[in-house]
């Protein structure tokens, strides 16, 4: 064995920042890292259900936990006998916090996260289990939405300055990656942090500017109202980057919007994902949404499943909803459990159907498909999954056909 064992739960920041810590404790056998995610309760629940069987499979592993989860209740994960070492976001970024020995009792290394003023980015050097490569140029959030508990795990926004990010990228690619995600907790507040205020769209001008050789460049979660004219445009009119874009939406109903204290309206969103799609047509949306917001009567989730079809959202990220302690959203009137686990299956089965019709309507389509590291399957530039008939070179970009569709995959033949 070489190097700790990781286990990463939530978003595709955390999986940036643990390959970023799996480097910083590379001399670490004997240890099991955690990287936690607290969107919801469920998450942090899993993250329990991680410890313990990660304990029964290693038993004389060291176990640290970090992450979200951990940095707004480490007593929590310090009260876990499987638990040596509980870390908060900040502290993550040290190599000596992972060179520890175990004690009697779990050590607990959390600070206020608010009180961190400089983005250090985890800028992984490797990507054991991708084969795309994820960058990190932001971190925390200066919005609070009424349901989300984020900003006290990652505290307020802070961006990471553009040549450090192009530096990066640029060692990725001459490492091999072909394709690079720009991840962050509000992606789409990049820059208004740092000297002159740049943003999102023009890091992206910058980076494919100054990086020619990058092949293919992916944006994670976007807020649809911070998209501006210089982002808009250089998503639609450059080819470099994918035509994906996954969307904060929440909600299909304006009241539950201004309930959830969210930016954009019903109407907004709508008109943002028109425009995109008359410009690049082939872009294909993803959306985040949650059943059973408190006070979500069946018309306001009906505006909701209505935003499917409105946005044309053919990866479909459902929630039920899930109250956080501490959060406003917790102390307004809740919806029954039943009906909200009922609202989230219709919900998600119809976003199902959706995704199908969509896979359906690429067959007899040519596409290239970055291998993942198992040689047999991969990602299109438009994000769907694509199972090669032929293998491939881990990272590299395949020309394929569409044949048919099986499961929820499409089948590609090599051209």
């Amino acid at each position: 064995m070489s190097g700790p064992d990781l286990i990463t739960l939530g978003c595709r920041l955390n999986i940036a920042e643990g390959e970023a810590m799996r480097a910083l404790a590379a001399d670490q056998d004997d240890l099991v890292i955690v990287h936690s995610c607290a969107v919801t309760a469920e998450a942090v629940r899993q993250a329990k259900k991680a410890i313990r069987r990660a304990a029964r499979a290693r038993p004389d592993a060291r176990i640290l936990v970090t992450g979200c989860a951990a940095q707004i209740e480490p007593q929590t994960f310090a009260a876990m006998p499987e638990v040596a070492r509980v870390l908060g976001n900040a502290e993550k970024h040290a190599p000596a916090a992972f060179r520890f020995p175990r004690g009697p009792e779990a050590d607990v290394r959390v600070s206020d996260i608010f009180a961190v003023r400089q983005h250090a980015p985890q800028m992984a050097h490797s990507f054991a289990e991708h084969a795309r490569a994820f960058v990190e140029v932001q971190t925390g959030c200066d919005h609070r939405c009424t349901f989300c508990v984020i900003p006290y795990g990652r505290g307020d926004s802070r961006s990471a300055p553009a040549g450090a990010v192009i530096d990066r990228i640029a060692a990725l690619v001459d490492a091999g990656h072909a394709e690079v995600v720009l991840t962050g907790v509000d992606l789409t507040s990049y820059g208004a942090d740092l000297p002159g205020t740049p943003t999102l769209g023009g890091l992206v001008e910058r980076i494919l500017r100054h990086v020619p050789r990058l092949a293919r460049l992916r944006l994670s979660s976007l807020d649809s109202i911070e998209i501006d004219d210089r982002l808009f445009e250089v998503v639609t009119g450059d080819a470099r980057v994918m035509p994906h874009l996954h969307l904060s939406l929440q909600s299909g109903d304006d009241m539950i919007l201004k309930r959830m204290k969210r930016r954009h309206s019903r109407a907004q969103a709508v008109a943002m994902v028109a425009r995109l799609k008359a410009c690049r047509p082939d872009i294909a949306i993803g959306a985040d949404l949650i059943a059973g917001f408190p006070t979500e009567t069946e018309a306001m989730a009906a505006n909701t499943f209505s935003l499917l079809d409105d946005c044309d959202v053919v990866f479909g990220h459902i929630f039920p909803f899930s109250p956080r302690p501490g959060t406003p959203a917790a102390r307004m009137p809740q919806v029954p459990r039943e009906t909200i686990r009922a609202r989230a299956a219709t919900l998600r089965a119809a976003a199902d159907r959706r995704r199908r019709r969509w896979l359906e309507s690429l067959i007899g389509t040519t596409h290239s498909v970055l291998a993942e590291r198992d040689g047999m399957s991969g990602h299109a530039a438009n994000f769907a999954r694509t199972r090669l008939a032929a293998p491939a070179v881990p990272g590299a970009i395949r020309s394929v056909r569409i044949s048919h569709v099986e499961e929820d995959s499409l089948i590609g033949l090599p051209l």
